[in-house]
Protein backbone atom coordinates (compact mmCIF):
# COMPACT_ATOMS: atom_id res chain seq x y z
CA UNK A 1 0.00 0.00 0.00
CA UNK A 2 2.84 2.35 0.88
CA UNK A 3 4.49 1.57 -2.46
CA UNK A 4 1.29 2.46 -4.29
CA UNK A 5 1.06 5.76 -2.42
CA UNK A 6 4.71 6.55 -3.14
CA UNK A 7 4.25 5.83 -6.84
CA UNK A 8 1.12 7.99 -6.91
CA UNK A 9 2.92 10.87 -5.24
CA UNK A 10 5.87 10.50 -7.61
CA UNK A 11 3.58 10.58 -10.66
CA UNK A 12 1.82 13.67 -9.33
CA UNK A 13 5.14 15.35 -8.63
CA UNK A 14 6.47 14.60 -12.11
CA UNK A 15 3.22 15.74 -13.69
CA UNK A 16 3.43 18.92 -11.67
CA UNK A 17 6.99 19.51 -12.84
CA UNK A 18 5.96 18.95 -16.45
CA UNK A 19 3.08 21.36 -16.06
CA UNK A 20 5.34 23.93 -14.44
CA UNK A 21 7.84 23.56 -17.29
CA UNK A 22 5.05 23.94 -19.85
CA UNK A 23 3.82 27.04 -18.05
CA UNK A 24 7.33 28.45 -18.05
CA UNK A 25 7.74 27.77 -21.77
CA UNK A 26 4.40 29.45 -22.43
CA UNK A 27 5.41 32.42 -20.30
CA UNK A 28 8.72 32.75 -22.15
CA UNK A 29 6.75 33.12 -25.38
CA UNK A 30 3.90 35.02 -23.79
CA UNK A 31 3.64 37.48 -26.67
CA UNK A 32 3.68 36.47 -30.33
CA UNK A 33 2.89 38.75 -33.26
CA UNK A 34 2.98 38.30 -37.02
CA UNK A 35 4.83 41.09 -38.81
CA UNK A 36 4.44 42.46 -42.36
CA UNK A 37 6.92 39.88 -43.70
CA UNK A 38 4.67 37.08 -42.41
CA UNK A 39 7.12 36.16 -39.65
CA UNK A 40 6.00 35.13 -36.19
CA UNK A 41 7.98 37.12 -33.63
CA UNK A 42 7.84 36.03 -29.98
CA UNK A 43 8.72 38.03 -26.88
CA UNK A 44 9.16 36.64 -23.37
CA UNK A 45 7.82 39.94 -22.07
CA UNK A 46 6.36 43.12 -23.49
CA UNK A 47 9.20 45.10 -25.11
CA UNK A 48 9.81 48.66 -24.01
CA UNK A 49 12.84 50.12 -25.78
CA UNK A 50 12.53 50.53 -29.54
CA UNK A 51 14.92 51.50 -32.33
CA UNK A 52 13.55 52.33 -35.76
CA UNK A 53 14.92 53.23 -39.20
CA UNK A 54 11.52 54.62 -40.23
CA UNK A 55 9.95 57.78 -38.85
CA UNK A 56 6.49 56.32 -39.37
CA UNK A 57 7.26 53.40 -37.07
CA UNK A 58 9.00 55.71 -34.61
CA UNK A 59 6.00 58.04 -34.53
CA UNK A 60 3.56 55.19 -33.94
CA UNK A 61 5.70 53.48 -31.28
CA UNK A 62 6.23 56.80 -29.51
CA UNK A 63 2.50 57.58 -29.64
CA UNK A 64 1.87 54.20 -28.00
CA UNK A 65 4.26 54.95 -25.14
CA UNK A 66 7.41 53.06 -26.15
CA UNK A 67 10.84 54.27 -25.07
CA UNK A 68 12.66 55.34 -28.25
CA UNK A 69 16.41 54.62 -28.07
CA UNK A 70 17.28 54.83 -31.78
CA UNK A 71 15.89 56.97 -34.60
CA UNK A 72 16.37 57.20 -38.37
CA UNK A 73 19.31 59.19 -39.70
CA UNK A 74 17.88 62.39 -41.17
CA UNK A 75 18.66 66.08 -41.42
CA UNK A 76 15.12 67.38 -40.96
CA UNK A 77 13.92 66.13 -37.57
CA UNK A 78 10.49 67.65 -36.97
CA UNK A 79 10.15 66.85 -33.27
CA UNK A 80 12.74 68.52 -31.05
CA UNK A 81 12.62 65.79 -28.38
CA UNK A 82 13.84 63.27 -30.98
CA UNK A 83 16.97 65.22 -31.93
CA UNK A 84 19.01 63.89 -29.00
CA UNK A 85 18.14 60.26 -29.77
CA UNK A 86 21.03 58.31 -31.41
CA UNK A 87 20.74 57.86 -35.18
CA UNK A 88 20.72 54.23 -36.34
CA UNK A 89 20.61 54.62 -40.13
CA UNK A 90 17.86 54.45 -42.73
CA UNK A 91 15.83 51.76 -44.46
CA UNK A 92 18.39 51.94 -47.26
CA UNK A 93 21.47 51.75 -45.03
CA UNK A 94 21.31 50.59 -41.43
CA UNK A 95 24.07 51.64 -39.03
CA UNK A 96 24.91 48.25 -37.52
CA UNK A 97 27.36 49.67 -34.99
CA UNK A 98 24.84 52.16 -33.60
CA UNK A 99 22.08 49.55 -33.52
CA UNK A 100 24.37 47.38 -31.41
CA UNK A 101 25.18 50.24 -29.04
CA UNK A 102 21.58 51.31 -28.28
CA UNK A 103 20.63 47.79 -27.08
CA UNK A 104 16.94 48.07 -27.91
CA UNK A 105 14.43 45.34 -27.08
CA UNK A 106 13.20 45.47 -30.67
CA UNK A 107 14.26 47.00 -33.99
CA UNK A 108 11.51 48.16 -36.34
CA UNK A 109 12.64 47.74 -39.95
CA UNK A 110 11.21 47.79 -43.48
CA UNK A 111 9.84 44.57 -44.96
CA UNK A 112 10.90 45.50 -48.51
CA UNK A 113 14.44 46.70 -47.84
CA UNK A 114 15.74 45.27 -44.56
CA UNK A 115 15.11 41.52 -44.55
CA UNK A 116 18.67 41.09 -45.77
CA UNK A 117 19.78 42.53 -42.41
CA UNK A 118 17.82 40.01 -40.32
CA UNK A 119 20.74 37.75 -39.39
CA UNK A 120 22.87 40.72 -38.36
CA UNK A 121 20.08 42.21 -36.27
CA UNK A 122 19.34 38.96 -34.47
CA UNK A 123 23.05 38.53 -33.72
CA UNK A 124 22.75 41.69 -31.62
CA UNK A 125 20.37 39.90 -29.28
CA UNK A 126 17.38 42.01 -30.28
CA UNK A 127 14.15 41.04 -31.98
CA UNK A 128 13.34 42.56 -35.36
CA UNK A 129 9.83 43.37 -36.56
CA UNK A 130 9.22 44.25 -40.21
CA UNK A 131 6.56 46.72 -41.29
CA UNK A 132 5.66 48.55 -44.48
CA UNK A 133 3.21 51.23 -45.62
CA UNK A 134 2.00 51.66 -49.18
CA UNK A 135 -1.44 52.94 -48.17
CA UNK A 136 -3.40 54.57 -45.37
CA UNK A 137 -4.80 51.13 -44.56
CA UNK A 138 -1.25 49.81 -44.15
CA UNK A 139 -0.54 52.55 -41.60
CA UNK A 140 -3.61 51.46 -39.64
CA UNK A 141 -2.30 47.88 -39.75
CA UNK A 142 1.07 49.12 -38.47
CA UNK A 143 -0.69 50.78 -35.55
CA UNK A 144 -2.55 47.54 -34.79
CA UNK A 145 0.65 45.49 -34.96
CA UNK A 146 2.69 47.79 -32.73
CA UNK A 147 -0.25 48.11 -30.35
CA UNK A 148 -0.22 44.33 -29.95
CA UNK A 149 3.56 44.26 -29.55
CA UNK A 150 3.57 46.96 -26.88
CA UNK A 151 0.39 45.70 -25.19
CA UNK A 152 -1.31 49.00 -26.01
CA UNK A 153 -4.24 47.71 -28.04
CA UNK A 154 -6.72 50.19 -26.60
CA UNK A 155 -4.48 53.16 -27.42
CA UNK A 156 -3.91 51.71 -30.91
CA UNK A 157 -7.66 51.52 -31.50
CA UNK A 158 -7.98 55.17 -30.50
CA UNK A 159 -5.27 56.20 -33.00
CA UNK A 160 -6.96 54.23 -35.77
CA UNK A 161 -10.33 55.75 -34.90
CA UNK A 162 -8.88 59.24 -35.44
CA UNK A 163 -7.77 58.24 -38.93
CA UNK A 164 -11.20 56.78 -39.69
CA UNK A 165 -12.85 59.98 -38.44
CA UNK A 166 -10.66 62.06 -40.74
CA UNK A 167 -11.51 59.89 -43.76
CA UNK A 168 -15.23 60.03 -42.95
CA UNK A 169 -15.34 63.83 -42.74
CA UNK A 170 -13.51 64.50 -46.02
CA UNK A 171 -15.32 66.25 -48.84
CA UNK A 172 -13.70 64.66 -51.88
CA UNK A 173 -16.26 65.37 -54.62
CA UNK A 174 -14.97 68.89 -55.23
CA UNK A 175 -11.54 67.54 -56.26
CA UNK A 176 -12.55 64.58 -58.43
CA UNK A 177 -11.76 66.48 -61.64
CA UNK A 178 -8.50 67.93 -60.31
CA UNK A 179 -5.81 66.22 -62.38
CA UNK A 180 -2.56 65.70 -60.49
CA UNK A 181 0.79 63.98 -60.86
CA UNK A 182 3.23 63.19 -58.07
CA UNK A 183 6.87 63.04 -59.11
CA UNK A 184 9.22 61.13 -56.82
CA UNK A 185 12.76 62.40 -57.22
CA UNK A 186 16.24 61.40 -56.20
CA UNK A 187 19.30 63.18 -57.60
CA UNK A 188 19.25 62.35 -61.32
CA UNK A 189 16.22 60.01 -61.23
CA UNK A 190 12.52 60.82 -61.46
CA UNK A 191 9.51 58.53 -61.24
CA UNK A 192 5.78 59.12 -60.91
CA UNK A 193 3.69 57.74 -58.05
CA UNK A 194 1.02 55.20 -58.90
CA UNK A 195 -2.23 54.75 -56.93
CA UNK A 196 -0.73 51.74 -55.08
CA UNK A 197 2.00 53.94 -53.52
CA UNK A 198 1.49 55.72 -50.20
CA UNK A 199 1.55 59.19 -51.77
CA UNK A 200 -0.76 57.96 -54.54
CA UNK A 201 -3.19 56.63 -51.95
CA UNK A 202 -3.08 59.93 -50.05
CA UNK A 203 -3.98 61.70 -53.31
CA UNK A 204 -6.87 59.29 -53.85
CA UNK A 205 -8.13 59.66 -50.27
CA UNK A 206 -8.02 63.46 -50.66
CA UNK A 207 -10.16 63.15 -53.79
CA UNK A 208 -7.69 64.06 -56.55
CA UNK A 209 -7.35 62.32 -59.91
CA UNK A 210 -3.98 60.66 -60.55
CA UNK A 211 -3.11 61.02 -64.23
CA UNK A 212 -0.51 58.24 -63.84
CA UNK A 213 -3.10 55.65 -62.80
CA UNK A 214 -2.61 53.63 -65.99
CA UNK A 215 1.14 54.15 -66.41
CA UNK A 216 3.10 50.85 -66.50
CA UNK A 217 4.72 50.04 -63.16
CA UNK A 218 8.46 49.64 -62.80
CA UNK A 219 9.51 46.05 -62.11
CA UNK A 220 11.90 47.02 -59.31
CA UNK A 221 9.58 49.62 -57.76
CA UNK A 222 6.00 48.55 -58.61
CA UNK A 223 4.49 51.53 -56.77
CA UNK A 224 6.04 53.87 -59.33
CA UNK A 225 6.28 54.36 -63.09
CA UNK A 226 9.03 55.88 -65.17
CA UNK A 227 8.61 59.62 -65.68
CA UNK A 228 7.54 60.18 -69.28
CA UNK A 229 7.33 63.89 -70.06
CA UNK A 230 5.31 63.35 -73.23
CA UNK A 231 2.59 61.36 -71.43
CA UNK A 232 2.40 63.94 -68.65
CA UNK A 233 2.14 66.83 -71.11
CA UNK A 234 -0.63 65.00 -72.99
CA UNK A 235 -2.54 64.43 -69.75
CA UNK A 236 -2.17 68.15 -68.88
CA UNK A 237 -2.25 67.97 -65.05
CA UNK A 238 -3.64 70.88 -63.04
CA UNK A 239 -1.05 70.32 -60.34
CA UNK A 240 2.44 68.82 -60.23
CA UNK A 241 3.83 67.72 -56.86
CA UNK A 242 7.40 66.66 -56.13
CA UNK A 243 8.39 64.38 -53.26
CA UNK A 244 11.84 63.30 -52.09
CA UNK A 245 13.39 61.21 -49.31
CA UNK A 246 16.18 63.71 -48.76
CA UNK A 247 18.27 66.45 -50.41
CA UNK A 248 14.99 68.06 -51.45
CA UNK A 249 16.62 71.30 -52.62
CA UNK A 250 19.01 69.44 -54.92
CA UNK A 251 16.20 67.28 -56.29
CA UNK A 252 13.95 70.31 -56.84
CA UNK A 253 16.68 72.14 -58.75
CA UNK A 254 17.28 69.07 -60.88
CA UNK A 255 13.58 68.73 -61.67
CA UNK A 256 13.37 72.40 -62.64
CA UNK A 257 16.29 71.85 -65.03
CA UNK A 258 14.47 68.81 -66.41
CA UNK A 259 11.40 70.96 -67.16
CA UNK A 260 13.57 73.67 -68.73
CA UNK A 261 15.19 71.12 -71.06
CA UNK A 262 11.79 70.05 -72.35
CA UNK A 263 9.87 73.13 -73.43
CA UNK A 264 6.64 71.13 -73.60
CA UNK A 265 6.43 71.29 -69.80
CA UNK A 266 5.64 75.00 -70.04
CA UNK A 267 2.44 74.20 -71.91
CA UNK A 268 0.75 72.25 -69.12
CA UNK A 269 -1.85 73.91 -66.90
CA UNK A 270 0.06 73.28 -63.66
CA UNK A 271 3.09 75.23 -64.86
CA UNK A 272 1.02 78.03 -66.39
CA UNK A 273 -0.91 78.49 -63.13
CA UNK A 274 2.15 78.15 -60.90
CA UNK A 275 0.82 74.95 -59.34
CA UNK A 276 4.12 73.09 -59.05
CA UNK A 277 4.85 72.24 -55.42
CA UNK A 278 7.47 70.41 -53.38
CA UNK A 279 5.64 68.36 -50.75
CA UNK A 280 7.00 68.30 -47.17
CA UNK A 281 9.34 65.34 -46.80
CA UNK A 282 8.10 64.38 -43.33
CA UNK A 283 4.50 64.06 -44.51
CA UNK A 284 4.95 62.66 -48.03
CA UNK A 285 8.56 61.63 -48.68
CA UNK A 286 8.33 58.99 -45.96
CA UNK A 287 5.66 57.21 -43.94
CA UNK A 288 4.21 59.89 -41.61
CA UNK A 289 2.76 57.41 -39.10
CA UNK A 290 -0.10 58.86 -37.06
CA UNK A 291 0.39 62.19 -38.86
CA UNK A 292 -1.19 60.69 -41.97
CA UNK A 293 -4.24 62.84 -41.17
CA UNK A 294 -2.04 65.94 -41.61
CA UNK A 295 -0.83 64.56 -44.95
CA UNK A 296 -4.39 64.19 -46.20
CA UNK A 297 -5.37 67.67 -45.01
CA UNK A 298 -2.34 69.20 -46.70
CA UNK A 299 -2.98 67.28 -49.91
CA UNK A 300 -6.45 68.82 -50.07
CA UNK A 301 -4.90 72.25 -49.52
CA UNK A 302 -2.68 71.69 -52.57
CA UNK A 303 -5.61 70.43 -54.62
CA UNK A 304 -7.44 73.59 -53.60
CA UNK A 305 -4.52 75.58 -55.00
CA UNK A 306 -3.38 76.95 -51.65
CA UNK A 307 0.39 77.33 -51.69
CA UNK A 308 2.27 76.36 -48.57
CA UNK A 309 5.25 78.28 -47.21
Amino acid sequence: MKKIMMITLLVCFCTGCATTQADQDQERAALTITDFAGREVSFSEVPDSVASVSYGDLDIASSLGATIVGRPTAEDVTQSDWKSIPEVGTVHEMNHEMLASVKSDVVLANADFNQKDEQMLESLGTEVVYTNADSVEDIKKQITLLGEMLDRTEQAEELEAKIDEKLAELNTDKYKDKKAVIVYGTPGTYMVALPNSLSGDILAKAGGYNIAADFPALEEFPQYAQLNAEEIVNADPDIVMLITHGKSEEVQQGFEREMERNAAWSSISAVKEGNVFVLPNDLFGTNPGTRITDSIDLMQDYLEGEKQD
